[in-house]
């Protein structure tokens, strides 16, 4: 059954109205009509199943049927990185990490980024595709672009994994002790410069990460590093 999204939608709707884009695709793309049934979630774990009573061009009137509360991942996984300088390759970030698995996406402003301006309506309009596409029923949260620095301040008591090229002792990702909670930093095209690595050494917990032999373009290495973290947890 095709999943999607509603965000106001909660589980104690006897009856539920969807309306706007998600309706009109149902309608005029799907071709679903009443008696049929549909899946729907808030993005918050709920799974609520509904018949269609109504259906007209941009408003789908729905029956309860049925609900669960799905688990989330058994693991926080929250990713800062560096937005590239190509919105095509940071969607496909967004998307494919969505299908994976992550809890929250904090876009970082760094010293060698080329990107100064995200537009968190369209981030989120790519999470909620992917969510309804790869069947999951939590929402990453999409935070607001935040300086490296202040990113850091924020975090400085927490544990922080951070993934870049420069040398030194690294611990190889896969190798990590299991935790509750991830928090990883991914850097520019141009990786984290030599000032933004002394600052999170000085201000923060931060352990050195290695993702593999190879070197990754940013949203690559974001991939690489929500993948890894999701076979280690299964």
């Amino acid at each position: 059954m095709d999943l999607f999204y509603s965000h106001t939608l909660t589980p104690d709707n006897q009856s539920y109205t969807l309306e706007g884009a998600e309706a009109q695709h149902i309608v005029k793309v799907l071709r679903k009509k009443p008696g049929d049934l549909l899946q729907l979630t808030n993005g918050q774990g709920l799974a609520w199943t509904g018949v269609i009573t109504a259906a007209f061009p941009k408003k789908i009137d729905l029956a309860y049927q049925s609900h669960s509360i799905q688990s989330p991942l058994p693991y926080t996984l929250h990713i800062a990185i560096a937005p590239t300088k190509s919105n095509d390759r940071i969607e496909w970030f967004l998307e494919k990490a969505t299908e994976i698995g992550i809890s929250k996406i904090t876009p970082l402003f760094c010293d060698h980024s080329e990107r100064k301006i995200i537009k968190p309506e369209r981030w989120t309009k790519i999470l909620t595709s992917a969510l309804k596409q790869s069947q999951r029923y939590h929402l990453p949260v999409v935070e607001p672009l935040i300086n490296f620095q202040d990113f850091v301040q924020q975090h400085q008591n927490q544990p922080l994994l951070i993934a870049h090229c420069h040398p030194g002792e690294k611990t190889p990702l896969k190798s990590i002790s299991k935790q509750n909670t991830y928090t990883l930093l991914i850097g520019p095209e141009g990786d984290f410069s030599d000032r933004e690595i002394d600052y999170i050494h000085q201000y923060g917990q931060a352990q050195a990460i290695d993702l593999g032999p190879a070197r990754y373009r940013t949203e690559t290495a974001g991939i690489v590093a929500c993948l890894t973290l999701a076979l280690k947890e299964s």
